[in-house]
């Protein structure tokens, strides 16, 4: 119903910024749905799944703990593209991230969720940072 696609990882240094994108295609009109839920999440080695942020069909936002004032989440919804703003990027940010997306209003009213309330995933890119 949905494909989604991620790019934008690669190496950045302490301090630096990235950019991540992610783009849906959606090959029926039945799955254009008018209320939504997207979020990027993030995997370290020996680590589970995180939650980073979350944006719906409404433009609200929500992010961890651990990105806030740091990380932007944006969408071109005409486009169906999703982004990602990594600043000032730490090592500890070191991981596989992966969008996702899910029909209806976001399952949690103030934070991300888990990666069990989001039906569609891409398949990742990797974000690697060095101090």
């Amino acid at each position: 119903q949905i494909h989604l696609a991620e790019s934008g990882g690669g190496s950045a240094r302490f301090g630096e910024s990235l950019r991540l994108s992610c783009v849906a295609s959606v090959y029926s009109q039945q799955t254009r749905y008018p209320t939504y839920c997207v979020a990027w999440f993030r995997q370290a080695p020996g680590k589970e799944r995180e939650g980073v942020a979350s944006i719906d069909s409404d433009d609200q936002t929500t992010y961890s703990e651990s990105v806030k004032g740091r990380f932007t989440i944006s969408q071109d919804k005409a486009a169906s593209y999703l982004y990602l703003q990594m600043n000032n990027l730490e090592p500890e940010d070191t991981a596989m991230y992966y969008c996702a997306a899910a029909p209806g209003h976001c399952a949690h009213p103030s934070r991300v969720g888990e990666a069990s309330d989001y039906w569609f995933w891409g398949q990742g890119t990797q974000v690697t940072v060095s101090s």
